[in-house]
């Protein structure tokens, strides 16, 4: 039954984050992955959100698969965010590439602590 859950989180975030990063992305005109690190800041803070919620007990493990696991283990991509940050690295555009780093672990660690903070408040 676990196993299950997974599959129906991913077979939402998969095609989630691939509708929302060609979404994010064609409205910039940047070399910037504005679509990655929309999508990951996003994952961040919906697991902030279930981590507080599973923590304070009004979730459940069941939800936590479903979403965390599944949902944003799909929606997410440290692969893509590692290779776009070496392609700007590559194409000679370092400062983008370390401005992508640094964002998204800045963003990536606050949406995380504002899931958490916000789930304690409901």
């Amino acid at each position: 039954m676990n196993w299950l859950l997974v599959v129906l989180g991913a077979a939402v975030g998969a095609p989630l984050r691939y509708l929302t990063d060609r979404a994010v992305q064609s409205r910039h005109d940047s070399v910037f992955p504005w679509g990655t690190f929309v999508v990951n800041v996003t994952g961040c803070l919906i697991l902030g959100l279930l981590t507080g919620a599973v923590a304070s007990g009004a979730a459940g493990p069941h939800l936590q698969l479903l979403l965390g696991t599944g949902l944003c283990g799909a929606l997410t991509t440290y692969s893509t965010f590692s290779y776009e940050t070496l392609r700007l690295t590559e194409t000679g555009a370092g400062l983008y590439a370390v401005g992508n780093a640094a964002a998204s672990v800045v963003a990536g660690l606050g949406a995380a602590f504002a899931g958490v903070w916000l789930s304690a408040a409901f």
